[in-house]
């Protein structure tokens, strides 16, 4: 079987080419044209496609497990996340170039631990490990032509290469840019979703269903091929870390703001230093010089939040009270009068 390459060529002038036709027009301007506009621009038509390249494509095959396209595709509607708010949603999609199968992850930011959240979980899905992973030039992948630091962690952690694609180079992963259009066309319309949890849901159920259909390319079920795939080369366990870590220093008001809401830490930990992980479910924090557990809360993806933990609420209680036992129990000196009246006179 041939080995996948990718387009080559160009549908723009080069820059000989575009001299070329700059050269025509000046020649046709001066030999004393002096028609209207309209007669000269029927002639740019025409002359145009004299000079221009023409791009050329390959058929290409593809091997069991080569290839996995991936890319981020953006719902038309911005997507319930409760208390009566909705938010931008993107969706990481990955599909198999060989079985044609597909997966897709909800996330709500372009950010690298999220994209790589939403790649792992479609691998997941998916049960295969692709040799190398396709990719345009996301910035949290490789905004300037270069893997970043995280996704090439991540690529070592499950052991798999990469292709990075030119710019505006979209027909080098057209399968899965037909994959998005049959996704507005097919997966969107008349639907409703409650929460993000239930647009996830949906989508998995869809991708179900589309990976059980004929595919029209193949002219076979890409479930049935997906299986051949995860015999050869089966995904195993995953155990790379996605989630956001950063460390912060618990105020006097025993809070931390995550993705625009405030989630409680334990309040006898305030002044300490903390570390922060952030995952797609759940936000803990953990003191940096002892290792104990200072919040665990539900994430949540609404803004303007405040998530208290009924423990940290007691606690703060029992502090308030033990400052107020302390001021009645301080024993204040009291002075006879007449100390003070012998001071005056």
């Amino acid at each position: 079987m041939t080995r996948p390459q990718h387009h080559q060529g160009g549908s723009v002038f080069d820059r000989r080419q575009g001299v070329r036709f700059q050269a025509a027009l000046t020649d046709a301007i001066e030999l004393g044209y002096q028609g209207g506009k309209t007669i000269f621009d029927e002639y740019v038509r025409e002359m145009r496609p004299r000079f221009q390249a023409k791009r050329t494509f390959q058929r290409t095959i593809y091997r069991q497990a080569e290839l996995a396209q991936c890319d981020l595709w953006e719902p038309s509607k911005p997507v319930p996340v409760g208390w009566g708010q909705t938010r931008r949603g993107y969706v990481v999609t990955t599909q198999s170039c060989w079985s044609r199968a597909f997966a897709g992850t909800l996330v709500f930011s372009k950010e690298a631990p999220d994209i790589l959240y939403g790649l792992a979980r479609n691998l997941q899905r998916l049960g295969i490990r692709p040799q190398k992973l396709v990719w345009d030039r996301e910035a949290a992948i490789a905004g300037m032509g270069k893997p970043t630091a995280l996704f090439l962690a991540f690529c070592g952690a499950l052991e798999v290469g990469w292709i990075i694609l030119d710019p505006g180079d979209c027909q080098a992963k057209g399968q899965l840019e037909r994959q998005h259009d049959y996704l507005e066309k097919n997966f969107e319309p008349r639907r409703w979703f409650a929460n993000h949890l239930d647009f996830q849901h949906q989508l998995d159920a869809w991708s179900e269903k589309a990976n059980g259909r004929q595919h029209r390319t193949t002219r076979d079920v890409p479930a049935d091929r997906l299986a051949d795939e995860r015999k050869r080369a089966p995904l195993g366990e995953i155990t790379v870390d996605t989630d956001k870590r950063w460390v912060v220093r618990v105020g006097q008001q025993p809070f931390v703001r995550v993705d625009r809401s405030d989630y409680s830490v334990d309040p006898r930990f305030a002044g300490r230093r903390v570390e922060i992980r952030v995952s797609q479910t759940v936000v803990t924090a953990t003191v940096l010089d002892t290792g104990e557990l200072a919040a665990r809360h539900q994430r949540v993806f609404a803004g303007g939040q405040t998530l208290v933990d009924p423990k940290h609420q007691d606690e703060l209680e029992r502090q308030r009270q033990r400052r107020r036992d302390r001021k009645q129990d301080v024993e204040v000196q009291q002075r006879d009068l007449s100390v003070y009246d012998a001071l005056i006179a």
